[in-house]
C-alpha cells in the first residue's frame, strides 16, 4: 500500500543493484539482500499473445469469443432428460443380463471363444470384458442420448476450468523463446545490420536491467532511425554506450514511482475493468477485459457521475498514469487539471507541477499560452474569460483584447501583466496616456488604441465584462503569477511538441470562479495548440478532473476538430447541468467516448440514452391458456394435478417479435447499474464502434 492509498502494480521484473545485507539479529532469518519482484519477465510479457476484436479490448492474452450465443438448454431440462437416459439404459441392462430380450447380446463372445474355455478362467476373464463393452457401449449411447457430458460440465462449472486454462500462457506463432522472431532478441535491428546493439540489448533484459517503459521508448527511437537513416549511428552509438538506458526521456525517469493501475506498454493500454457477463451486454464482449489505448482516446471521451462513484481513482488517474508512462517512452504528452489535493499522482510522476496560487509553486502558467500573435492570444482569453457568459459576444470581445494587446505589445515586446491588462479594461487615464506615449510614431497601433476608447461605455460594450473577470485573477493570492516580464518559469502548452508530463492544481476551495476561467483557458489553449503542432507524432492529452463551468461552444467545436490532430480530451462531470443547456447535445456528438457511472440521474441518463440510439432485439410473448377437458379419464387427471400443483393445466402460445427499443434507457442507466460499475461506449479514431458496454471498474476508489 502506498502513501496516497493505491496499491501498486508492478511492471515486468527488472534487475535491482543487491545491497550489503545487515548481520542479522540473534534468532531472526537473515535479511534479504532485494526487493521481491511480482509479474513476469520482461521476455515472457513480450512474448505473451496479444489479439483484438474491436475497440477497448484488452489485448494482453485475449481470447476472441463468438459473436452470439449458443442456444443454452435448461439446466432442469439437461437433469430430466439425462435421469430418463440413465433409467433407460438401466432397464435395457437389466433385460438383457435376465435374458428378457434373448441372447443375440452374447453371440460375439460365443462366435470368438474358443470351445475349450467353456471351464477355465480364461472363460470368466474374457466373458466379464465382454460384460463391460457392452455396458461401456450402452452408457456412451445413452450418455450421449441424455447429454450427460454437458450436465457434467454445467454442474462442475465450465468457468474454472476455462479461467485455468487461460492461465496458461500460449506463446504466439513465430515468437517462441530465443527464435529469429523472439521480439526480445530485437529482430528488427539485427535485420538492419546493427547486431551488436541487438546483444547489449538483449543482454540488459536477460539481466534484468530492462522494463518495459524501456523497451517501448527504444523502440520509439528505433521507429524514428527508420523514418531518418541519418540518425542511425547516434541510435546505436547511444545503445553502445548506455544499453537500456539508451535515448532516456529528458527527465531522466525510466519508470514512474508508483503505479495504481495495470498497464500494457506494447499495446499502450491501461486496464479500466471487466465487461459483466451478463444479457445487457453482447455475447462476444461478456467477461471480456477492458481497456483504454491512444486510439479510442483520439475521439475523446466524456464520463458523467455524481461524486463518490470514483471518477478520479477508476478513470482519471489510470488514464493519466498510462499516458504519463508513454511520455517517458517518447510517444505522448500529458496535461492533468484538476482542484488542489486531486489525487492524480505524485509530484514525482510529472515533469511540470503548476499550482495556481501557491507561493512555492515553482512554475507558473502562461495566461497567453506562448503565442506571440495579439490576435490569437485576445480569442483564448475571450473565450476564458466571458465564453460562459450569455448575451456576451465572444469576438467582439476578442476585438476589443486584441484592439489593447497589439499595442501593448508594439510598445514593450510583451503581453500586458494582469495589473496591467486590468487597468487597460477599465480605461485608467494614466496607464492609457503612457501606453499612447509609449506608441508614438506607431500610427496603426495608435487607431486600435483610440478604437477601443471610443467604444469604452457603450451599450453592447464588452469591457466592463472582461474587466470584471480579469478582476478575478488580480487578488493577492495570484500575485507573482502569470508574469509576463520574464521573472517567472511560465508552462505554455506550446510544450505539446515535446514528451512532457503536466499536473496543473487550481484553486477550487477557495478561488472557483478563476479555476473555473483557467480551466477554459486551458482548455481552449489546448485546442489551439494541439491544432498548430508541426510533429503530430505525439499523441497530446488534456485530461479534466472536473470540467464544470468549463465548457463553451467554441471549444466544444475544438474537441471535434482533435481527432484529425492525435489529440484528445477528458472531461469528467458530476452532472449535465454543469453544462448550458444548449451545449449539452452537441458535447455528447462532440466525443466519440460517453461513460455514465452508477447514481446518474434520469435527466442525465436520458441525454445517454438519445445519443447511444435504439436497437432491434427479438422479444418473446407467451399467453397461457387454461385446458379444459371434454373426458371425463382427462378431467380427473387435470383435477388431480391441480389438486398436487396448485396451478390449472394450461397450454403456452409463444409471440417471436423484432422490435426496436433503447440500448439503454433513462431508468436502467438511473437505477440499474450497480455501486463500482458504469456503462461505457467506444469509438476508435478509425470509426470502429462499441456498443454501450457495462463495466465492472477497476483501479482505486
Amino acid at each position: 500500500m502506498d502513501t496516497d492509498g493505491t496499491h501498486e502494480t508492478r511492471p515486468p521484473r527488472v534487475g535491482r543493484v543487491p545491497k550489503p545485507a545487515s548481520p542479522p539479529a540473534p534468532g531472526l532469518p537473515p535479511k534479504p539482500s532485494h526487493a521481491p519482484t511480482a509479474g513476469p519477465t520482461l521476455g515472457d510479457w513480450l512474448r505473451h499473445p496479444r489479439s483484438s476484436d474491436g475497440p477497448g479490448v484488452w489485448t494482453y492474452g485475449h481470447v476472441p469469443r463468438a459473436g452470439e450465443e449458443p442456444e443454452r438448454t435448461p439446466t432442469r431440462q439437461l437433469i430430466s432428460g439425462a435421469l430418463i437416459s440413465l433409467l433407460a439404459g438401466v432397464l435395457l441392462w437389466s433385460l438383457l443380463w435376465n435374458g428378457y430380450l434373448g441372447g443375440f447380446w452374447l453371440w460375439p463372445l460365443y462366435a470368438f471363444t474358443p470351445d475349450d474355455w467353456n471351464h477355465d478362467s480364461f472363460s470368466v476373464v474374457t466373458s466379464y470384458t465382454w460384460y463391460v463393452l457392452v455396458v461401456t457401449a450402452l452408457a456412451v449411447g445413452f450418455g450421449r442420448l441424455g447429454r450427460w457430458p454437458e450436465l457434467l460440465r454445467r454442474l462442475i462449472g465450465s468457468r474454472a476450468l476455462r479461467a485455468a486454462r487461460a492461465a496458461v500462457p500460449v506463446p504466439a506463432a513465430g515468437s517462441e523463446e530465443g527464435g529469429p522472431e523472439d521480439p526480445a532478441r530485437w529482430p528488427q535491428l539485427r535485420a538492419a545490420g546493427l547486431g551488436d546493439a541487438a546483444e547489449r540489448l538483449e543482454a540488459e533484459a536477460g539481466g534484468g536491467r530492462m522494463n518495459d517503459v524501456d523497451y517501448a521508448r527504444i523502440r520509439r527511437a528505433w521507429d524514428s532511425v527508420r523514418v531518418d537513416p541519418s540518425r542511425m549511428r547516434a541510435f546505436a552509438d547511444a545503445v553502445r554506450d548506455k544499453g537500456a538506458g539508451a535515448c532516456v526521456h529528458p527527465s531522466g525517469a525510466r519508470d514512474l514511482p508508483v503505479r495504481a493501475a495495470r498497464h500494457d506498454l506494447l499495446a499502450r493500454q491501461v486496464l479500466l475493468g471487466a465487461v459483466e457477463d451478463g444479457a445487457r451486454n453482447p455475447y462476444s464482449r461478456r467477461g471480456t477485459a477492458l481497456a483504454l489505448d491512444p486510439d479510442v482516446l483520439g475521439t475523446s471521451l466524456l464520463a458523467v457521475g455524481p461524486s463518490g462513484t470514483g471518477k478520479t481513482g477508476r478513470l482519471v488517474r489510470p488514464v493519466v498514469e498510462s499516458l504519463s508512462l508513454q511520455a517517458l517512452a517518447g510517444q505522448a504528452a500529458v496535461v492533468a487539471v484538476g482542484a488542489a489535493g486531486a489525487q492524480l499522482g505524485p509530484d514525482a510522476a510529472f515533469d511540470v507541477v503548476v499550482r495556481v496560487g501557491d507561493p512555492a509553486s515553482v512554475y507558473d502558467l502562461d495566461l497567453y499560452g506562448g503565442t506571440t500573435d495579439p490576435d490569437e492570444a485576445a480569442t483564448l482569453l475571450a473565450e476564458a474569460f466571458v465564453g460562459d457568459v450569455p448575451g456576451i459576444d465572444v469576438r467582439r470581445a476578442a476585438t476589443a483584447l486584441a484592439q489593447l494587446l497589439g499595442p501593448f505589445r508594439a510598445a514593450y515586446d510583451r503581453f500586458p501583466t494582469v495589473p496591467e491588462l486590468r487597468e487597460l479594461l477599465d480605461q485608467v487615464p494614466t496607464a492609457f496616456d503612457t501606453l499612447r506615449r509609449d506608441l508614438a510614431g506607431q500610427h496603426a497601433m495608435l487607431r486600435e488604441l483610440d478604437a477601443r476608447a471610443r467604444q469604452h461605455g457603450a451599450p453592447a460594450d464588452p469591457g466592463p465584462a472582461l474587466a470584471d473577470r480579469v478582476a478575478l485573477l488580480d487578488r493577492p493570492a495570484f500575485a507573482g503569477f502569470f508574469d509576463t516580464t520574464g521573472q517567472g518559469r511560465p508552462f505554455s502548452l506550446r510544450a505539446l511538441e515535446h514528451p512532457i508530463r503536466v499536473r496543473v492544481d487550481l484553486p477550487e476551495r477557495g478561488h472557483a470562479d478563476a479555476s473555473r476561467m483557467l480551466a477554459r483557458l486551458l482548455l481552449a489553449q489546448f485546442n489551439a495548440a494541439a491544432a498548430a503542432r508541426t510533429d503530430r507524432s505525439l499523441f497530446a492529452f488534456l485530461a479534466f478532473d472536473d470540467a464544470s463551468h468549463t465548457l463553451t461552444a467554441e471549444t466544444v467545436r475544438g474537441v471535434q476538430r482533435l481527432r484529425s490532430a492525435h489529440a484528445g480530451v477528458l472531461l469528467t462531470l458530476r452532472t449535465l447541468d454543469d453544462v448550458p443547456e444548449a451545449l449539452r447535445t452537441p458535447l455528447l456528438g462532440a466525443v466519440g467516448c460517453r461513460m455514465a457511472f452508477s447514481g446518474v440521474t434520469t435527466w442525465d441518463g436520458k441525454r445517454f440514452a438519445e445519443a447511444w440510439g435504439t436497437e432491434w432485439v427479438e422479444t418473446r410473448d407467451v399467453t397461457h391458456r387454461t385446458v379444459f377437458a371434454d373426458q371425463p379419464l382427462t378431467r380427473l387427471m387435470h383435477s388431480f394435478r391441480k389438486l398436487v400443483t396448485g396451478k390449472a393445466v394450461t397450454t403456452d402460445a409463444v409471440t417471436v417479435r423484432q422490435v426496436e427499443r433503447e440500448r439503454w434507457s433513462a431508468s436502467d442507466l438511473a437505477h440499474a447499474v450497480p455501486p463500482g460499475h458504469a456503462v461505457l461506449s467506444l469509438t476508435s479514431v478509425r470509426g470502429e464502434r462499441a456498443a454501450p458496454l457495462l463495466v465492472r471498474l477497476a483501479g482505486t476508489s
